[in-house]
């Protein structure tokens, strides 16, 4: 059996078969302080954010694309193989997903996480290559790619040939940095105090790098900085437009400096190609545009850009008998643990 898993920053999705997702749930643990027990995970641990009592934290325990809380990513991998994979009889071989730019301690903190539940291999694929297999691009051939993938924790850009990477960039100011932006802005001009689940909500609502055709506006609720009492208020497209302005920026920016980098022979298929955004913020209004305006190069977002990297983690499996082998210098996935 082979499963194909991205840990994501905010959503986790498991893949054992090429037409859906098994798993899709946000990457949230809730447990019981006093003695650690696992209360709630996923969609019924998003819903504990921000309402829990003392005894109660609710944690992501993946930051930036990274392993944060080791014990807790533990428990939420093995729960999630656990509700695809029952049988202890068969094991399975992970397909599993991370950024470009890690550390070896890093890599094998992932590792360790997914060994735990007891699968016969771990092979791993860098995010924007398991992206750019997602949404049927040929990084195999002898012509270049490129591919951007835009997560909530960081943003995996990548020119690919020949099944490796020629100039990759990763950094880690995406979806959740933005989310950062609008809570400091909204407290900084308004006086008012929200929680990050109102701001997520707020970015997917009217958040925009160019402005809409009509001004947008979306009811934010929180506590009054000032008085300390519940308080509730429209904020529009134009304000948190302006909040998270500079990120959106530096994600552009980062792109233009690996097209900088980028050999010419590649630049050219790339000039002819474009560009492919995937990744939930990739559907932010208005960055396509943009991204193009400051290129001059054609620049498409994917079709069900969030789950690129989990449909081409599952896609990358027929290289595993090869990676297994050690027969093909042009295989895709990364060291087999």
């Amino acid at each position: 059996m082979d499963i194909a898993l991205d840990l994501g920053t905010a959503n986790s999705r498991v893949r054992i078969s090429p037409d859906e997702n098994a798993i899709d749930e946000p990457s949230v643990i809730a447990f019981n302080t006093e003695d650690n027990e696992i209360l709630a995970y996923g969609r019924d641990a998003y819903q504990m954010l921000g309402r829990t009592s003392s005894k109660i934290s609710v944690v992501f325990p993946l930051e930036g694309g990274v392993i944060a809380e080791s014990g807790l990513v533990e428990e939420l991998v093995n729960i999630f193989l656990c509700e695809v994979c029952n049988s202890k009889v068969i094991m399975p071989r992970v397909v599993a997903c991370i950024p470009g730019e890690i550390t070896e301690v890093e890599k094998r903190a992932v590792v360790g996480a997914i060994s735990s539940f007891g699968v016969r291999r771990v092979l791993l694929i860098e995010a924007a290559k398991a992206a750019a297999f997602g949404t049927g691009l040929d990084i195999m051939s002898a012509h270049g790619v490129m591919v951007a993938d835009l997560g909530a924790g960081t943003v995996d850009i990548a020119v690919m040939s020949l099944g490796g990477i020629s100039v990759a960039k990763t950094i880690k100011q995406a979806g959740n940095a933005m989310d950062d932006e609008i809570i400091k802005y909204i407290r900084k001009q308004h006086n008012l105090i929200i929680g990050k689940a109102m701001a997520k909500s707020c970015k997917e609502a009217i958040a925009c790098v160019i402005q809409f055709p009509e001004e947008r506006t979306f009811r934010v609720k929180g506590r009054d900085a000032v008085r300390g009492l519940p308080r509730a208020m429209q904020v529009t497209s134009t304000e948190i437009m302006k909040a998270i302005k500079d990120v959106g920026i530096n994600i552009i920016n980062t792109i233009v400096d690996v097209l900088e980098d980028t050999p010419p022979e590649l630049l050219g298929d790339i000039h002819s190609d474009g560009i492919t955004l995937t990744g939930g913020l990739s559907q932010l209004y208005g960055l396509r545009e943009l991204l193009e305006q400051q290129t001059g190069i054609k620049v498409r977002v994917a079709k069900e850009p969030s789950d690129s990297v989990v449909k081409g983690c599952f896609r990358a499996t027929k290289y595993i008998e090869e990676a297994e082998a050690q027969k093909s210098t042009l295989n895709p996935l990364m060291t087999v643990y």
